[in-house]
């Protein structure tokens, strides 16, 4: 059954604790985030029909969060809340609450046949079963939320992911950073000969683009830092798009490149792309 839809994106949306003094869109202390947040937007600035599967609680406002964009809320006493804190470059994460688990089930029958499939969990939140139930569609994984652990206090830390090599082998691409292994490049290398396509974000010295297991370096533009939070999201979003629609994963990693660059020159979601932005980005790069 064809579909309309152009980018389905599955993961909670978030709110991020921070620091009063910077100003926040709806709650003092809080800023809208997650890869759901930021990854929806971009495909939405990439003229996509966008959709979201997320959960969070009654009050949090899904509606401003995610403009323009369509949305599943499964109900949750809790949304998801990190805090993040950037030391030295690297970021310490505390997470606060989550929110309910995403199933198959929370997908609405008029989504089910999407060009893009995007499984972005943060906290452990999207079940596997995702893998399969889009026959057709192309799959985009970034895994990070399936690489996460957390104590009492919620303090994040590395969490081995097992499930690598039988997931990834179901999917058409990956995003992911190098701080989401501890910069285990062994480990990287084993999982891009799982993956058919597969980008490692190195922040400003760019990104590792592996084609059936190879590798090829993608630079990034010397840019005025501001924040960072964000980037990975809109460069894997972009990147995804752009390989479904011209099947060039290098032009794919130059476009998501000029964007997320682009992105760490403005705060929070500020750095979204703009409709400029990207005519630019996709002309520059061709």
């Amino acid at each position: 059954m064809p579909s309309d839809l152009d980018y389905l994106l599955v993961g909670h949306v978030c709110q991020d604790v921070v620091p009063s003094s910077v100003e926040s869109p709806f709650t003092s202390g809080y800023v809208f985030g997650g890869t759901a947040t930021y990854a929806a937007r971009t495909a939405k600035a990439l003229e996509l029909r966008v959709a979201v599967v997320t959960s969070a609680s009654a009050d949090f406002a899904l509606a401003t969060a995610l403009p323009g964009i369509e949305i599943m809320r499964l109900p949750s006493a809790e949304t998801t809340t990190f805090e993040n804190r950037y030391l030295d470059g690297r970021r310490v994460q505390t997470l606060h609450a989550v929110a309910e688990t995403l199933t198959v089930a929370a997908v609405p029958l008029a989504w089910r046949h999407p060009a893009i499939v995007h499984l972005a969990p943060v906290a452990c939140e999207v079940d596997t079963g995702f893998l399969g139930a889009f026959p057709g569609a192309f799959i985009g994984l970034t895994p990070q939320g399936w690489m996460r652990q957390w104590d009492k206090a919620g303090r994040v830390s590395p969490r081995p992911w097992g499930e690598a090599h039988a997931v990834l082998a179901r999917a058409d691409a990956m995003v992911m950073s190098e701080e989401d292994v501890g910069n285990d490049w062994k480990l990287i290398r084993d999982w891009a000969n799982y993956a058919p396509m597969m980008v490692v974000t190195q922040g400003p010295r760019g990104s590792t683009l592996f084609v059936g297991g190879e590798p090829h370096h993608v630079s990034a533009p010397t840019m005025r830092e501001v924040d960072p939070t964000g980037a990975g999201d809109i460069f894997a979003a972009t990147f995804f798009a752009e390989l479904r629609r011209t099947g060039d994963p290098h032009q794919a990693a130059r476009v998501a490149t000029c964007l997320a660059a682009q992105s760490v020159t403005r705060r929070g979601l500020d750095g979204v792309p703009t409709p400029n932005e990207v005519a630019r980005c996709l002309e520059s790069t061709l």
